[in-house]
């Protein structure tokens, strides 16, 4: 029988901001997690996006806090990305309206000194992005010697970003004696081997298999030939404002961003934003928390806000283009089908793309049913240089399966340079047949 947040012995002033939120009963991550943690055991959960895997650490640890204490923080959270940093921080202050606790994110692109004024007079939580965290400590503003809690928060990606070396650096200063916790959505080698080099014993709870989606997305998909036809499908979805409500269109480039964006704002209703890297810090959060209010209906975004985003009652998420990272695939649509909300999620396939679709299936253990273009849409023939990229592309991907293959487009260039070296060889020959006439003479 499913426990409640009573039952699982969160504090009394936690009990009261979970009621004002909303929040009734506990999600399966955070049913197996809490009594983990809350008995001191070092965790590793392993639980997709929109599981409820922050409030699974979060709500025991704000229960072992209860009230502030000194100045120096006692729980450190450590997160990826700026983005996850404002969300997590969000999350802890929705979580402590009723309580006294002490809290702040920090994360780069803005000066230190300000997150300095933040927690120099005195702090409980800190969310944290690693090399903030060792700019605060490194100038002597913040000091770890109190911490009693460590959470590493979206693992996996912490280790795809290459701050292995800065988690190292981080356990030599912080106390031995401490709890950790370990989340991350999928549990790969490389999540594994930093569970086993740094926490000396700890339980994984795992809520569902690695890479498979959640269970309330209805997920399918479109062969679309090229890039501009997949602009006329995407406008063709949108003008039904009914049923496309509030969405997030990812694709893999900031120039794709770009052009898609130029292309909706002008033909679909409604706010829209843009977010990607060469954006603005501040853009890229106002962006975010627009869009998390209900503020803005379209988010067009690169995969850099994949898993630093929460906002519910998201009706679609649209791939315009297939990641090549496949995992991607399942964070990009966790961010629908949210807090037991249904959700859905639309892919768009061009030919270059079929390979790696087929990758993200086999993932995922699941066949998307593939749906036939509207007859509303214009489908617009493939300009040379878009097909000669696909087929490049494609020629790539069969190397990768066949390391024998020359491939198709490598012969039609080999045979055009056979015909150019033979010409070259032509006008030669005939220059310097006339250079010999001219001699004679």
């Amino acid at each position: 029988m499913k426990k409640t947040f009573e039952e699982l012995k969160i504090a009394k002033s936690i009990l009261k901001s979970l009621d004002d939120i909303g929040f009734k009963e506990p999600t399966p991550i955070q049913e197996q997690a809490i009594p983990k943690i809350n008995s001191g055991t070092n965790v590793v959960g392993v639980a997709q996006t929109g599981t409820g895997k922050t409030a699974a650490y979060l709500l025991p640890l704000l229960t072992k806090l209860r009230k502030p204490e000194g100045n120096d923080p006692r729980v450190v959270i450590l997160v990826p990305t700026r983005e996850l940093s404002i969300q997590v921080g969000e999350d802890v202050a929705e979580l402590t309206t009723r309580s006294e606790l002490r809290h702040a994110a920090v994360y780069g692109g803005i000066g230190w000194t300000k997150h300095a004024e933040i927690v120099e007079p005195g702090i409980d939580i800190l969310v944290a992005t690693p090399g903030r965290l060792r700019d605060l400590y490194n100038n002597g503003v913040l000091s770890l010697k109190k911490v009693k809690y460590l959470v590493i928060d979206e693992a996996d990606r912490m280790l795809d970003m290459g701050f292995m070396p800065q988690l190292r650096q981080l356990f030599d200063i912080l106390p031995r004696k401490r709890q950790n916790l370990l989340f991350s959505a999928t549990f790969s080698e490389n999540v594994e081997k930093l569970a086993e080099e740094f926490l000396d014993f700890y339980e994984k709870l795992e809520v569902s298999p690695s890479a498979t989606p959640v269970e309330e997305v209805t997920q399918l998909a479109y062969n679309v030939p090229n890039y501009r036809t997949k602009l006329n499908l995407l406008k063709y979805l949108l003008l039904d404002e009914g049923t496309f409500s509030r969405i997030i269109i990812f694709v893999k480039t900031k120039e794709h961003a770009d052009g898609v964006y130029k292309v909706v704002k002008r033909k679909v209703e409604g706010e829209i934003r843009i977010l990607h890297s060469n954006k603005a810090q501040s853009t890229r959060i106002n962006a975010i928390q627009a869009f998390k209010h209900g503020e803005v209906r379209v988010l067009i975004t690169t995969d850099v806000s994949a898993r630093g985003m929460d906002a519910s009652m998201v009706s679609h998420v649209i791939n315009f283009d297939v990641p090549s990272d496949y995992e991607n695939y399942v964070h990009r649509i966790g961010r629908t089908a949210r807090a037991g909300n249904r959700g859905n999620a639309i892919t768009f396939i061009a030919p270059s793309e079929e390979w790696h679709w087929k990758k993200i299936e086999e993932l995922i253990r699941m066949e998307i049913p593939l749906q036939e273009l509207p007859e509303g849409v214009e489908v617009v023939e493939t300009d040379f240089d878009e097909r000669q990229r696909q087929l490049r592309e494609i020629d790539r991907q069969r190397k990768i399966d066949d390391p024998t293959y020359q491939g198709a487009f490598h012969q039609r260039k080999k045979k055009e340079g056979a015909k150019k070296n033979y010409s070259d060889r032509f006008k030669r020959t005939k220059k310097r047949q006339k250079r010999s006439k001219r001699t004679r003479r």
